[in-house]
């Protein structure tokens, strides 16, 4: 049985040359980056190598990037450094109720120490108006935290506008861009951002790396205590192969940015292609275009997304839910359900995300087993 993963949204595989990329920070240049010796100064090299090419991507200067675990670490150091350090300054932050849980969380972390926060609504297409954040804002907001593009719609936030409201006030503005990485162009100075969040494991880099970009002179409580790395931002010798890896996927992912995101939109067309040649019924959640190319949200009415996932894999096909699926109960995706009064839609939605290595024939393929299944279990 084929095996089709179209899954990418949560993790991706390690690309081929990425991997090759790592090997040589295993055997050969494996010295401590903080060491003075020569062993240390190549591992530092790739280091800056990378620090310095993935700064540039963006936009940003060198001393500006600060290596993670991941974009998890990325947000929690900015939103709750930045928060705790600043307290004196206001109490109020504001963000959105369709952010990731790395943002979420850190928000709810932060209302248990005094803080307060808005959560800004979504319409039914997934986006936040650049309005909203506006009349959100007091004399006491301090931070604003809204992400590029949604992990589970695609949607691609106003972040450019959002950065225009905010440029005569305070408060810093914080974007989470794990999944917007490598697919748009992004620069930090055009969208007026003063931290961004991003993971390496989403573009066929290795898991458990990231960066957070945070704007020169902006100071910040860290998360970690020990050595003096990453400018006594982030302590903790650095993952250099990991980085490394990054550093060429990244290097990859955008040399190859307008032919995946062309190939990726026909993905989706020739699903849901497959789709309405069926006659099944189905619904779209998030933008019917320009979002993010490689994510197609569906709801299937009347169909247990839980069921449609088992039966999905038993298939060979790995997709997922913005669902919990847990000891046989399922919790609705906290974002489509800020997008839908109807708890039906959340209950029987599932994601289908794109990447290296998929082909059309894939795609077709999962289309029409998704179809059987929806048949199937909803008796149509």
């Amino acid at each position: 049985m084929e095996r089709i993963y179209l899954d990418h949204a949560a993790t991706s595989p390690v690309h081929p040359d990425v991997f090759e990329e790592m090997k040589p920070y295993y055997e050969a240049f494996f010295g401590n980056p903080s060491s003075i010796h020569q062993f240390g100064r190549e591992a530092r090299r790739g280091l800056d190598e990378a620090r310095d090419y993935i700064a540039g991507t963006i936009g940003a200067s060198f001393e500006e990037i600060i290596f993670t675990s991941g974009g998890t670490e990325a947000d929690n150091l900015a939103i709750i450094g930045y928060a705790t350090a600043h307290k004196d300054e206001g109490n109020h932050l504001v963000t959105t109720k369709i952010e990731h849980h790395g943002v979420l969380h850190a928000f709810e972390y932060l209302e248990k120490q005094g803080f307060k926060v808005t959560y800004l609504e979504a319409d039914e297409t997934g986006l936040i108006s650049s309005e909203d954040v506006a009349r959100s804002l007091t004399d006491n907001t301090i931070l604003v935290s809204v992400m590029f593009g949604n992990n589970e719609t695609g949607a691609i936030q106003p972040v450019k506008d959002i950065g225009n409201v905010l440029k005569d006030h305070k408060a810093v503005f914080h974007t989470d861009a794990v999944q917007a990485l490598g697919m748009e162009a992004l620069d930090v100075n055009e969208l007026g951002v003063d931290f961004l969040a991003a993971s390496g494991h989403k573009i066929n880099g290795p898991n458990g790396t990231g960066f957070l970009y945070a704007r020169k002179g902006l100071t910040f409580s860290p998360m970690l205590y020990g050595g003096e790395q990453e400018r006594k931002r982030r302590a903790g010798t650095e993952n250099v192969p990991a980085i490394a890896g990054m550093k060429k996927a990244l290097e990859l992912i955008i040399s190859e940015r307008a032919s995946r995101n062309e190939e990726y939109r026909k993905f989706r067309e020739l699903m849901l292609g497959v789709f309405n040649k069926a006659g099944i019924d189905y619904q779209v959640n998030g933008p019917e275009s320009g979002g993010l190319a490689h994510i197609l949200n569906v709801s299937f009415p009347d169909v247990n997304v839980e069921a449609m996932l088992m039966n999905l894999d038993l298939e060979g096909v790995a997709a997922s839910s913005g669902s919990a699926c847990t000891a046989g109960s399922i919790d609705p995706s906290h974002v489509l359900t800020a997008m839908f009064e109807d708890e039906r839609r959340s209950h029987s939605a599932i994601r289908f995300s794109f990447g290296y290595g998929n082909t059309a024939s894939q795609v077709e393929k999962a289309a029409e087993i998704a179809v059987k299944i929806v048949r199937r279990l909803s008796g149509r």
